[in-house]
């Protein structure tokens, strides 16, 4: 196996020596498999190993861990079988010790290639070769600008050229954002020069010492950048490429969805943070749409200061550590917390409520893991946590990621707790929804020791009516009967029940979801005649409260077939099955979680008809607080 590593500062072109490595191995037939990966955290690596799983070997999409297992197993050489050339690259690892136990197998047909600023010693060794990447030598600075600005029929005289190669310190970003400017304005190198001289000047004296970029290359970096942002916001439609990359320097490097850079949040801050470009523009004040916002991504790109593919959504925006690093370096203490907020609403409102895309999930955990790596603060004090911190778990625990999820909700609770306090109601949810995931996992008696001393927290922070504290009665039933106690399960419930019709009156989505378990735990007690005929009562009431579409609705029909079956009349179990399938199909999708249930149960229940049997159930068919 060949495994190489290109270790080397930020800004010197690793990124892209493995990204032509790979598409010529690709172009040449030299790889039948080539999976690229952003090695920035373990989580990340998991994930991408997951999603080649699936796309080549069909894995499950929602048990994460496994189809990443599945996948490096099956790049282990094996006799016997047809043989494979492929090849990973691993971008950006940050941390070596985050590749313990992912690197890939040593295999004759395959390739391994690394880019990392680090040098540890864990990265050598096992048949893997360190290569340095340096800055650019002035020959090769200087060949670079010659052949781009040739390629634009631009042509400088070499000694500017040099000049300018040296000005820029050979460092191949700062050369790739100057290149893009000369070829953008028309300006002469030596104008551009005596720009750039200018700016360095300036920001020597503006730019502090703390906030200098890694590398050394801190006011470099920060003046072309600075020239090439002007030049950006000047294109059509003017004054937005500024308050754009504002928002994408806080987010993921590797990739940041469409979606969220044209969110109404993010439409939002462009429009109030639109740079007055000095054209007289009459426009200025105008809200910003979708089409405006692609616009101002595309000038971006013109200037070198992103990679945009309009062709792969999911990671429709790349942006450079460094540019990122240097945008947020001219943000007041203010203007970044409240930047970041907006960043955080625009994940929100392009999350969608159903995962069904799983690289879009993906990506959005990664733009959140980034976010709250560079505004943490922002995110917890607005003076309450914002709610992406909360739906990035709920995702995990969606995605098959189960442990992952516990550790995040129990960071999550950890933090709210130092920062709100004990008996904030933020913090309480947090620690109700690690429980939750606990349970998830397969410690239902776990679940239900945190759910009870949760409770008594509730009770004593909130009142015993509150709805949290109804709640969080709610799902300690609901583990209780996971933990064994179906009996108990159901007496709970009815004692909760009787509580939420008066607290919250009969026709709440809580108190219709507390009946919709009652049912089902009277079923898993023994008394499926009483299941059904609760789920009948259930299902007239949800239709007028909730409409016919909504998911708890059809997760009553569902149930309420099921217990008919159970109770036997499969004829009848299985006719409303065939009823229910194409409402999920409609309303949910072919391959959500309900649908595939009701498919499996159908089979089932077809099955025991033909034999003219009673079947049992499928004991586990919801977790007891996801549906209902």
């Amino acid at each position: 196996m060949l495994s190489q590593v290109l270790t080397g500062t930020g800004g010197v072109g690793k990124t892209q020596l493995a990204a032509d490595y790979a598409r010529t191995a690709w172009d040449s037939g030299g790889v039948d498999v080539l999976v690229w990966i952003s090695a920035s955290s373990r989580s990340a690596m998991t994930n991408g190993y997951a999603q080649a799983g699936v796309e080549v070997l069909g894995a499950d999409p929602t048990d994460t861990e496994k189809a990443a297992r599945e996948f490096l197993a099956w790049l282990e050489p094996k006799t016997g079988t047809k043989p494979c050339r492929w090849l990973v690259v691993l971008d950006d690892l940050a941390d070596p010790a985050d590749l313990r136990g992912l690197w890939p197998p040593a295999s004759p047909r395959g390739r391994t290639l690394v880019t990392t600023r680090r040098r540890d010693a864990a990265l050598t060794g096992a048949g893997r070769r360190l290569v340095h990447v340096g800055l650019f030598m002035p020959w090769e600075a200087a060949a670079y600008l010659t052949e781009v600005l040739a390629a634009h029929d631009h042509p400088e005289p070499a000694e500017q050229i040099n000049g300018l190669a040296a000005d820029l310190g050979y460092l191949p970003l700062a050369l790739a954002q100057a290149a893009a400017y000369l070829v953008d304005t028309e300006l002469a190198c030596t104008d551009y020069r005596e720009l750039f001289a200018d700016r360095m000047r300036k920001l020597a004296d503006l730019l502090p010492e703390s906030s200098s970029l890694p590398d050394d290359q801190a006011i470099t970096v920060a003046a072309t950048w600075s020239l090439s942002i002007e030049r950006a916001d000047q294109l059509r439609p003017a004054g937005l490429a500024r308050p754009m990359i504002q928002l994408a320097a806080l987010l993921d490097s590797n990739g940041i969805p469409a979606s969220v850079l044209t969110s109404q949040p993010a439409l939002g801050h462009v429009t109030e943070h639109r740079t007055s470009n000095g054209t007289g523009s009459t426009h200025q004040s105008a809200q910003v749409s979708a089409e405006d916002a692609v616009l101002a991504l595309r000038a971006l790109y013109r200037l070198s200061l992103i990679d945009h593919s309009p062709t792969t959504p999911h990671q429709a925006v790349r942006v450079h550590q460094l540019i990122q690093r240097a945008t947020r370096d001219t943000l007041t203490p203010d203007q970044h917390d409240r930047f970041a907020l907006t960043a955080a609403d625009a994940l929100s409102a392009a999350w969608p409520d159903v995962e069904r895309d799983t690289g879009l999930a993906r990506t959005l955990r990664a733009n959140v893991t980034a976010l709250v790596r560079t505004a943490e603060d922002a995110l917890y004090l607005r003076p309450t946590p914002h709610s992406v911190l909360f739906r990035v778990g709920q995702s995990l625990g969606q995605a098959g990621q189960v442990t992952a999820a516990i550790t995040h909700f129990d960071r999550l609770a950890d933090a709210t707790r130092h920062r709100l306090g004990p008996g904030h109601t933020h913090a309480l949810a947090a620690r109700n929804m690690l429980a939750r995931w606990r349970g998830m996992a397969g410690d239902a008696v776990g679940a239900v020791a945190a759910l009870e001393e949760l409770l008594a927290d509730h009770v004593r922070a909130l009142g015993p009516d509150h709805i949290d504290t109804l709640m969080t009665r709610r799902a300690l039933a609901g583990w209780r009967g996971e933990a064994g106690d179906a009996a108990g399960a159901a007496a709970a419930r009815k004692n909760l029940l009787a509580d939420q019709v008066r607290a919250l009156g009969p026709d709440h989505p809580n108190t219709l979801s507390t009946r919709h378990e009652l049912a089902r735990w009277r079923g898993e007690a023994g008394d499926a005649a009483g299941a059904a005929a609760a789920r009948k009562n259930l299902l007239a009431d949800q239709v007028r409260a909730l409409g016919p579409d909504h998911p708890n609705t059809l997760s009553t029909r569902h149930e309420l077939a099921r217990w008919r079956g159970v109770a036997g009349d499969v004829v009848g179990a299985v006719a409303a099955l065939e009823e229910l399938l194409p409402d999920q199909i409609r309303v949910l999708d072919p391959d959500h979680f309900h649908t595939l249930v009701t498919r499996y149960n159908l089979a089932t229940m077809r099955v025991w008809r033909g034999t003219r049997r009673v079947p049992r159930p499928r004991s586990k068919s919801c977790c007891p607080t996801r549906c209902g």
